[in-house]
């Protein structure tokens, strides 16, 4: 039986309407998608209007730009009810995401109307991010379309749990039941695979309004349910509501001396006054005191709602952390894989440093290795070393620092990120993380009573890392001895790393692929990071050829602890110099991936310091470094003893 909608004349009658059915419905969220003019907008405009949700400014408006924009004739088209931009109504295509809302007696919707064109593919992703179910959209004359299998299998990705097959214009194709049953084993034969929980197919016409809302009686042998009654009915659990709890910081909130609270979205679960909660990077924990928000304290706070967080203790949070069940934490780790979506013209390649965000967390991060990237036309898994335009891998990646996530397919907000051109600021990619990379997965860091400012203070003066970086024969472990020689008759606490000498423990299994030297600098910067948090001056020499290395190892510890100390020597006079003959054999062809021969050194861009060997000896470059220090604080002024120096 089609669905019986009460024709509303009034704003006041349509808003009852919604209220009605905000209180005994949850809303279902779901996205138009497919190809370029599959008739997407066509399709939401028709149940707008068919509904009688529209006011009459909008009839009126929708009427006169049919005259202007339409391509309907003297009819309707629907499709300029969402496309809301001059340059969509010009071209006849959907650019921007346009949502909207929309309520029956039954159900309240949230329909997100996206582009079909490839060029717009991340605003599509943009909308299925949300989504409990997708429609994906087939004109019955063109049939199955690469840009389908794109959407179907994105879609897929972004957690969409159910399908509607709309084909599309079947008034075109004169309603053949045997070209309907064609397309949807043509589509199936691919999406099957995938693992969704439902695909319905359903034929239509979104313009002639064909079992949209009502049945068709020219496809009277289509048994299945209109498209309106299907989202009226289908049954879509809310996996936040049983998901642990999890409350990324937004912002601290405080107001005033007497008030401090952590205010953010529930994104999963739920917390009640008297519950514990952990700070899932520091592993300090309190219990809730109170929920707070604009109209009251709450009794209990759910997966969307916007609260402030009250706890009982006065333990360190800060944007960026995420409050959870201490009994069900996410995962902490820099390493993890994700599905990532390439949405620039340069394409992804291994080893260049981004800007990762996930919730109200950002970090630099890199993608270390591509394990397969997805032939879109057959789904199958390819090899590759980057991502072009639109393409989807499954790839490593590395942050500068620790992050707390979820399994994107766990809790979605827990585990999407987006990836940001450090440069340009441009969202280049956007990330669903499949599972941590770290072998201990039960992993959780303990809060520690001695820390790193207790241990500075009984030292005397700041820990740093001094990162000295330049080719192989610059002079940087030369210079790095002399400066941890004299830190050290000051009566500095140092240690010093050495490229060479790690390699011979620590590092000795790795070689010199740009994947190992990516490892190898890794590792060393989490070495160094212990020595910082022990209240240490650590002395790093290294060529670290990459600067997204460097970056890395840059984010690992606070702002002003970490010195890019530049050796800047040509590549001549270094080659020249050739103390351990290692040119020699790189020209021969004896070494592979050296670096200034055949593999590239990129040079610090803006570095704390910048030292010219060519034009100094390494004893007045060692004191330019510790002078540096005494400027930026790290240890005392010249004669000044260093434990009465002030942390």
């Amino acid at each position: 039986m089609a669905t019986k909608v009460t024709p509303l004349r009034t704003k006041e009658q349509r808003q009852s309407v919604r209220d009605l059915a905000a209180a005994e419905m949850g809303v279902l969220r779901f996205i138009t998608c497919g190809s370029v003019d599959d008739g997407k907008s066509t399709l939401i405009g028709r149940l707008l209007y068919d509904t009688k949700l529209l006011f009459e400014d909008q009839l009126a408006t929708l009427k006169k730009d049919s005259a202007k924009h339409g391509t309907q004739g003297e009819n309707m088209d629907f499709a300029l009810l969402l496309d809301g931009l001059e340059a969509e109504r010009e071209q006849g295509i959907t650019i921007d995401v346009a949502y909207r809302f929309f309520s029956t007696d039954k159900r309240k919707f949230i329909v997100a109307d996206t582009p079909g064109h490839e060029q717009y593919t991340r605003n599509m992703a943009t909308g299925a991010s949300t989504a409990d179910l997708a429609i994906i959209l087939i004109d019955a004359r063109r049939g199955v379309l690469p840009q389908t299998k794109r959407h179907t299998y994105i879609a897929n990705m972004l957690g969409v749990k159910h399908l509607v097959l709309a084909i599309n214009k079947m008034d075109l194709v004169e309603y053949s039941r045997a070209r309907f049953h064609e397309i949807v084993a043509s589509y199936l034969a691919i999406a099957d695979s995938l693992g969704f929980e439902s695909i319905t197919p359903i034929p239509m016409s979104a313009l002639n309004g064909d079992n949209v809302i009502k049945k068709s009686e020219a496809m009277s042998w289509h048994q299945g349910p209109t498209l309106l009654e299907h989202l009226e009915t289908i049954q879509i659990a809310d996996v936040r509501a049983d998901a642990p709890f999890r409350l990324p910081v937004q912002w601290v909130n405080r107001p005033n001396l007497d008030f401090r609270g952590f205010s953010g979205t529930v994104i999963s679960g739920s917390v009640k006054p008297g519950d514990q909660v952990v700070v899932a990077k520091s592993g300090k924990t309190s219990k809730v005191k109170a929920l707070v928000t604009a109209d009251g304290d709450l009794p209990i706070a759910k997966a969307g709602d916007a609260i402030t967080l009250v706890i009982e203790d006065e333990i360190d949070a800060s944007r960026g952390d995420v409050f959870a069940a201490p009994d069900a934490r996410p995962e902490l780790s820099n390493q993890f894989t994700a599905n990532v979506l390439w949405m620039h013209e340069d394409a992804l390649t291994t080893g260049n440093a981004y800007v990762l965000k996930i919730g109200s967390q950002t970090v630099q991060a890199a993608v270390t290795g591509i394990r397969h990237k997805i032939d879109i036309n057959t789904l199958d898994k390819t090899a590759g070393n980057s991502l072009g335009l639109n393409e989807i891998g499954f790839c490593n990646i590395t942050a500068n620092q620790p992050i707390a996530f979820d399994p994107y397919k766990t809790i979605r907000e827990g585990g999407a990120f987006i990836l940001i051109d450090r440069f340009t600021n441009q969202t280049v990619g956007a990330g669903m993380i499949e599972f941590s990379l770290n072998r201990a997965t039960n992993v959780h860091r303990h809060a520690m009573d001695v820390t790193k400012t207790s241990r500075s203070l009984i030292k005397g003066h700041k820990p740093a890392i001094l990162w000295f970086t330049g080719l192989s024969g610059a002079g940087k472990s030369t210079i790095a001895n002399l400066v941890e020689r004299k830190l050290s008759a000051m009566g500095a606490h140092t240690y010093s790393l050495d490229g060479d000498n790690i390699r011979q423990g620590l590092n000795k299994d790795l070689g010199f692929t740009d994947a190992d030297r990516v490892e190898n600098i890794r590792r060393i910067g989490e070495v160094a990071k212990l020595f910082v948090d022990a209240g240490v001056i650590v002395t790093a020499s290294f060529i670290s050829p990459f600067r997204a290395e460097r970056d890395m190892v840059r984010g690992l510890v606070e702002k002003g602890e970490f010195f890019e100390v530049f050796v800047d020597t040509p590549l001549a006079i270094a080659e020249k110099r050739d103390v351990k003959g290692l040119y020699k054999k790189a020209r021969a062809g004896q070494i592979k991936n050296f670096t200034g021969i055949d593999s590239p050194y990129e040079a610090p861009i803006d570095p704390e310091l910048k030292l010219d060997t060519a034009h100094a000896e390494a004893e007045a470059m060692a004191d330019q470094v510790i002078d540096h220090l005494r400027q930026a604080g790290i240890i005392g002024s010249a004669g000044e003893p260093l434990n009465d120096f002030s942390i």
